[in-house]
């Protein structure tokens, strides 16, 4: 796939995030995708782990929507720098009680992408701004 392809390949991965098409992800993530990101939950980094960490993700923030503000491809890789927001409606491993509590915050994902769908996935985010937003406790170390 060409950098063309690859950017049309991310912006269909957040198409489907954004419509809550869970069944689609398997259009753009390999069955085997590794989630480097450890977004909140600490969830395995293991293949196919991805899939259910972002199911609990979609679910603990209903609504979710993430806007696509720059990608940047070049060989196997994309970086998308994103714009999310969404609310505290679900249960959360760090919030089992939903706050109610909207928030919106810039992240930046790198994806690697092999035989046209996405093998792994790294991202940072403004996460102290996520927690202070939603009102959860900042985790600490056991």
């Amino acid at each position: 796939m060409d950098a063309r392809q690859n950017k049309q390949l991310v912006n269909g991965f957040f198409a489907a995030l954004n419509e809550g098409r869970l069944a689609g992800l398997r259009d753009y993530l390999a069955a085997d995708v590794v989630d480097h990101n450890k977004i909140i939950h600490g969830e395995p980094d293991e293949p196919g782990a991805a899939f259910a960490a972002i199911a609990m993700q979609l679910q603990a923030l209903k609504p979710y929507h993430a806007r696509v503000d720059e990608l940047i491809a070049e060989g196997d890789k994309v970086v998308a720098r994103i714009t999310q927001r969404g609310t505290s409606s679900g249960a959360h491993p760090r919030m089992p009680v939903p706050t109610g509590r909207d928030f919106e915050n810039e992240a930046i994902f790198v994806f690697t992408i092999a035989d046209g769908r996405i093998t792994e996935i790294r991202g940072v985010s403004d996460r102290l701004g996520l927690f202070l937003q939603l009102g959860w406790d900042w985790p600490t170390v056991d």
